[in-house]
């Protein structure tokens, strides 16, 4: 068996660095099992066959990104209660034990925004205070049990504030498209090909769950270009829009379509396929995909898919692209999005303008 040896120091892939220093102190874990679990997870079995057989408040079905979001903060309480030695179902999380939840949750996964501590923190008990409220309205409907968030003891979390998204160095992305084989024309290697193609993709303003729909007719690889499912509300009236695809990164397309030539499932529609003969990509398979090729490049994380859309929306603001061409571009309808997002570098960027002016007197 082969011996792990000392890994050097990793980096991180951001423009610019933050170092969110977390706190301590995870919950112990049980050692005997815990006879309360079973009538607990039959409990969220029930809550995702409710999400799986209803729709959302726009009249569509629940995605699957969506119904793991609203899974994942039960997990979390079930865990919790498990360690804790908590005997009963959920109907035994009242207000005051859900609030004696919530602070450990904070305490133990929300970090400050900044080393020395100040500034804010990162948000993720809001997160899962917002995903777990269905839940408990589920739970009200079905088991007649109090909904907490109807009692106004229940202790609220407020989102983060002044967060602009971070963007991703150029030596991060130089790195991560290095290790999936450079573009090298002699690479044959079908997961390096098809995750290079990824990688140029991520670049082109694409979010992970628009990359993860593509399918062979989506693509137009002769005049470059994808067309873009709409997300969420926006898949009501099926039009989506196009993004430009750069030269580069339709030489990768072209390259792993070669390669996905004899695949099990390569009449399956699906653009982007799995190795190992596995059917089509999956949210999870792209993000270890990118925490893999990450750590193959020296970093200890790939910061998800979501940082490489902030990065493109910089590089085009950056390039003189007009803020209302990136909108039509990002699909965005709202200029919020586009001050959000371009916030990361808009002091770089206007000190560049400024300096392009050259001397004025």
């Amino acid at each position: 068996m082969a011996v792990k040896t000392a890994t050097r120091a990793l980096k991180s892939p951001l423009r610019i660095h933050s170092r969110a220093a977390g706190r301590t102190g995870a919950a112990p874990v049980a050692t005997p099992p815990d006879p309360w679990v079973a009538d607990r997870n039959g409990a969220l079995d029930e809550y995702e066959l409710h999400l799986r057989t209803t729709n959302n408040k726009h009249g569509r079905p629940f995605q699957e990104k969506t119904i793991t979001a609203y899974k994942k903060p039960v997990l979390a309480l079930n865990k919790w209660m498990t360690a804790e030695g908590m005997e009963g179902d959920f109907t035994a999380c009242d207000t005051a034990t859900l609030n004696v939840f919530f602070r450990w949750y904070y305490d133990t996964h929300d970090v400050p925004k900044s080393p020395d501590g100040r500034g804010g923190y990162t948000g993720g008990t809001n997160t899962l205070q917002r995903n777990m409220r269905g839940f408990f309205k589920w739970m009200a409907e079905e088991y007649d049990h109090p909904d907490p968030w109807a009692d106004p003891k229940l202790q609220r979390y407020a989102a983060p504030k002044d967060m602009p998204p971070k963007t991703l160095s150029e030596e991060f992305i130089e790195d991560m498209l290095r290790v999936t084989g450079g573009g090298n024309p002699r690479v044959r290697d079908f997961a390096k090909l098809r995750d290079h193609a990824i990688i140029r993709v991520l670049t082109d303003v694409v979010r992970a769950e628009q990359l993860l729909n593509l399918r062979d007719d989506t693509l137009d690889l002769v005049n470059g270009l994808a067309h873009i499912v709409p997300l969420k509300e926006g898949r009501a009236d099926g039009v989506g829009y196009v993004v430009p695809l750069q030269p580069k990164t339709v030489i990768a397309c072209k390259r792993y379509l070669r390669a996905r030539q004899g695949h099990r499932y390569e009449r399956s529609g699906w653009f982007w396929l799995g190795t190992r003969g596995r059917s089509r990509l999956t949210y999870s398979g792209l993000y270890k995909m990118l925490k893999r090729r990450a750590e193959e490049a020296g970093y200890a994380s790939a910061g998800g898919a979501h940082p490489w859309r902030h990065t493109t929306i910089h590089e085009w603001l950056d390039g003189g692209v007009s803020g209302e061409n990136v909108m039509q571009l990002a699909g965005w309808k709202s200029s919020a999005m586009l001050r959000r997002y371009g916030a990361d570098m808009a002091t770089e960027r206007a000190v560049k303008a400024v300096h392009g002016l050259g001397d004025r007197h």
